[in-house]
């Protein structure tokens, strides 16, 4: 492939996903990267700002998603449901790339730096979680709280969808979670 086609950006997450699979993070350059895809490192700095940060490029359209989801409940739904909202949408990102999901999961949980860019991008959302609560008026703690244990559910319900021999969706794993949220703290569904 030539340095003037298409989908330089998904070529180099491609391809970077490829060599931390194969090598591990740490022994791969973003030189490596490039030409594996056919593309230069400066196209990749074009699109990437670091090495790591292929691995997280859905990261905001993902947490923008999520914030909407929330925003478009209607007000007078408990937040636990505006957050629900938002990780039925979450889950549809992921609809078709389980296998991708594995993948990428496997490279960071092998790397110490990229576990701490993962926690820092699910604080990120946390954050933003909590933001959008509040604009529907959900007062602190509550706003906070919520938008915590939304966070987690969606890392419980991705680590259980991403789990060898899981069959059910991630949609499915991630409302169960929900259950089993609202019944440890002895709340309906």
């Amino acid at each position: 492939m030539g340095r003037w086609e298409p989908n330089a950006r998904e070529r180099l997450a491609t391809a970077a996903l490829d060599l931390y699979s194969e090598r591990g993070y740490e022994q791969t350059t973003v030189a490596e990267i490039a030409g594996r895809a056919g593309l230069t490192e400066r196209t990749y700095f074009r699109h990437y700002a670091d090495k790591r940060e292929v691995l997280f490029d859905g990261s905001g359209a993902l947490q923008e998603l999520f914030v909407n989801a929330v925003a478009e409940v209607p007000e007078s739904a408990p937040p636990i449901d505006a957050v629900t909202a938002g990780l039925d949408a979450v889950s549809t990102v992921f609809v078709g790339r389980r296998e991708h999901a594995v993948r990428r999961q496997a490279v960071i949980v092998a790397n110490a730096e990229l576990r701490e860019r993962e926690l820092i991008k699910l604080a990120s959302l946390s954050a933003a979680l909590a933001d959008a609560l509040r604009l529907r008026g959900v007062t602190e703690p509550a706003a906070s709280l919520t938008a915590e244990a939304g966070v987690a559910v969606f890392k419980v319900g991705f680590e259980r969808w991403i789990a060898a021999n899981e069959e059910r969706t991630l949609a499915e794993l991630m409302r169960e979670s929900v259950g089993e949220l609202r019944a440890a703290i002895g709340v309906g569904s």
